[in-house]
């Protein structure tokens, strides 16, 4: 009796086979996870293509890589030495997967333009995958950050988050001098009309000398500027040749406007020392108004 209690109670052969059978899956398993692991780690570390890394000069950063303009993350003070420089390489989907998959959740803080970063550094600056998405939706759909302010009111852009990154935000100022139409659109309170004439404006200047030179443009008022001129910037102008152009080119530009005060200039500088060419000899000779001479002020002649 005892005998046949005993038998029964040993494990049938079925059960040892699934036994073996689980264990063999178990470690298969865990096999599989440290493959796996071991895999995603060296994707991770080595990627497909690797990023690649630059130590230089800082001017040199921002002439020859752009970095000024937000190009690429740069770690080290503007101007003061040496800074580094990293240009992320095109990586394959299945590796940008792994990486993000297998990053730790670790912050970097670096120089960025948020008009121009892209979505894998808006994660390295602390966002989540959807969070900088939703910032590349919102520019792709015509939004633009004008001023670090606007970076702020981003849903996206926790308090806490934007004060770790305001120091680092760089949005390129619009030089009025080199930019489009397109460019001076982007402005508040400046449509397409007015876009076109600053580019106008310009042209018949031979180049602004000072962003003031915007108000003299028709309707152009003082809140219109005051609304706009922390946004731009005003590279040096060509000197305009006042004292060597003929007067069929002089009646051209916006403070001269007419034949006859364009041949008296001409005629004053030729019957004057060179050191009398100055907008005053012309103002006490006669030759142009006070509001003229004010407005010749502001350029740059020779």
């Amino acid at each position: 009796m005892d005998r046949k209690k005993k038998e029964a109670n040993r494990p049938s052969g079925v059960f040892k086979t699934g036994a073996i059978s689980l264990a063999f899956l178990i470690v298969c398993y865990q096999s599989a996870l440290f493959v796996h692991k071991a895999a995603a780690e060296r994707i991770v570390a080595n990627r497909d293509r690797p990023d690649t890394v630059f130590v230089v000069d800082s001017a040199l950063a921002e002439k020859v890589l752009g970095a000024s303009q937000g190009s690429f993350p740069v770690t080290g003070d503007a101007g003061c030495g040496p800074v580094t420089v990293r240009k992320s390489s095109v990586h394959s989907p299945a590796a940008r997967a792994v990486a993000r998959a297998g990053r730790p959740r670790t912050y970097e803080s670096f120089p960025f333009n948020p008009n121009t970063v892209s979505v894998e550094d808006l994660m390295r600056l602390g966002f989540s995958e959807r969070q900088a998405q939703s910032i590349d939706n919102y520019r792709k759909s015509g939004g633009r950050f004008r001023r670090k302010g606007d970076f702020a009111k981003s849903f996206v852009v926790s308090d806490s988050l934007y004060k770790r990154l305001e120091p680092y935000i760089r949005i390129p100022k619009i030089d009025i001098n080199k930019a489009d139409s397109a460019a001076f659109d982007s402005l508040p309170g400046i449509g397409g009309w007015f876009a076109a004439r600053m580019v106008e404006y310009r042209e018949r200047l031979h180049g602004y000398s000072c962003p003031e030179q915007l108000m003299e443009i028709h309707r152009f008022d003082k809140e219109r500027y005051d609304a706009l001129k922390d946004l731009i910037t005003c590279s040096p102008a060509k000197p305009y040749p006042l004292w060597s152009l003929p007067a069929d080119s002089l009646r051209l530009h916006p403070h001269v406007k007419s034949w006859q005060t364009a041949r008296a200039i001409v005629f004053y500088r030729e019957h004057n020392p060179v050191e009398k060419l100055t907008v005053d000899g012309l103002l006490d000779a006669g030759v142009i108004s006070a509001d003229q001479a004010d407005r010749l002020r502001r350029c740059r002649l020779e």
